[in-house]
């Protein structure tokens, strides 16, 4: 049986992230995108230190749809080179299974 997939990302506000996440939930590319706000990061970014305020989104998926779920991350990110993690599940309860897999896919 397939595995949900989670699918870790930044973005730099809550509005465009929860405006992406609708966008993927709808096209059943995401049955779920939780938003965290108030993350603030350090990072190296082209040759300097950087500091900046985002926001966490985790996406929950189905393993068959990763390729297509990052593609369409990458269209609308807002980010030159955004962050996209895919982190695999295992142990995942049946029902929240099922409901990942049901919500995600054609």
């Amino acid at each position: 049986m397939e595995r949900p997939l989670l699918v870790y990302t930044t973005f730099p506000d809550a509005e465009t992230a929860l405006a992406i996440g609708e966008e993927l939930v709808r096209a059943r590319l995401a049955a779920c995108v939780n938003v965290l706000p108030g993350m603030r990061s350090v990072y190296a970014w082209k040759g300097a230190v950087e500091r900046g305020e985002e926001v966490v989104a985790i996406l929950k998926t189905r393993e068959g749809v990763a390729e297509a779920l990052t593609e369409a991350l990458k269209r609308r990110h807002p980010y030159e080179t955004p962050i996209l993690l895919h982190l695999p599940t295992c142990g995942a309860d049946a029902d929240t299974a099922a409901w990942i897999l049901g919500e995600t896919g054609v």
